[in-house]
């Protein structure tokens, strides 16, 4: 059973009911989701081999507490950083540390601001240096998955239609989507309902309705969709070593479609088709 409720009248998640937010929810994700995407062109330059990912994370910080924010993540159920940083093989909830980036990695940086109360939330891909053509494909594949999420979510779509349209994309590239996984209602918190499942069955799931904010993060793998954890209790892998890339945008559905809050000022949120222009 599905539930509809306006959002100022809620302060908690709770199953299966569905928060819509009007226009002060929307112009307040404005405000974080740019905020955020503008801390990550930040960190553009400083991801690069012989860094470190403990100086995006500083980097991070430090933009967050110039700017009046403040990271979602940092001390979030134990966890100490203000980004995830998950190179190759990790799929996700990567920890920052001293280890240098090499030339040929590919790193997500995922980065959640909290703007006036809220939740800015987006991910990108980067490449250190010179990148092998598979690693390429699969960042090329994993932002036209995340495209074709966002042009299902419109009124009159499902979840499922989301879920439907990534998996489509990346299975037709012999690619795999990661199931353990999802999107994620957000707002005045930071994980709220629905689930967003980045596979599925066209019409199925959750009716989309305007008001509605939650992101896309589609993880798409080189080989198989299996993960484990790390003994960290966060770091995320793939069980076959293969590659994995991930993007994420926080958006919200509008009337005739929907609104990404999360979008480069600097056009920078493609590297690599930046690269390429």
């Amino acid at each position: 059973m599905i539930t509809y409720v306006d959002a100022a009248t809620r302060a908690r998640r709770t199953a299966g009911v569905i928060p819509l937010h009007g226009a002060e929810g929307f112009e307040g994700m404005r405000r974080a989701g740019a905020l955020t995407a503008k801390a990550l062109d930040e960190i553009t330059p400083f991801v690069e081999a012989g860094v470190p990912t403990s100086t995006i994370d500083r980097v991070a910080y430090e933009f967050a507490r110039d700017h009046g924010a403040v990271p979602a993540t940092l001390f979030y159920k134990g966890f100490r950083h203000s980004v995830c940083t998950s190179i190759n093989h990790v799929v996700c909830h990567g920890i920052p540390d001293e280890r240098p980036l090499r030339d040929g990695d590919i790193v997500n940086v995922d980065l959640t601001l909290v703007v006036d109360g809220w939740h800015g939330d987006s991910s990108r891909m980067y490449a250190v240096g010179e990148i092998s053509r598979k690693a390429e494909r699969l960042i090329e594949v994993t932002y036209e998955c995340l495209a074709a999420g966002i042009a299902a979510a419109k009124p009159g779509n499902t979840t499922g239609d989301i879920g439907a349209a990534i998996q489509t994309i990346a299975e037709g590239e012999r690619m795999s989507v990661v199931r353990d996984f999802v999107g994620h209602g957000l707002g005045r918190l930071f994980h709220d309902e629905p689930n967003i499942l980045h596979f599925g069955t066209p019409g199925a799931g959750v009716p989309l309705k305007p008001g509605m904010i939650f992101t896309i993060e589609p993880m798409i793998n080189l080989g198989r969709q299996h993960v484990k954890i790390l003994s960290d209790g966060w770091t995320a892998v793939t069980r076959d070593r293969t590659l994995s890339a991930q993007c994420e945008h926080s958006i919200g559905i509008t009337e005739t479609g929907c609104e990404v809050f999360t979008e480069s000022p600097g056009g920078l949120f493609n590297s690599l088709a930046k690269r390429a222009a």
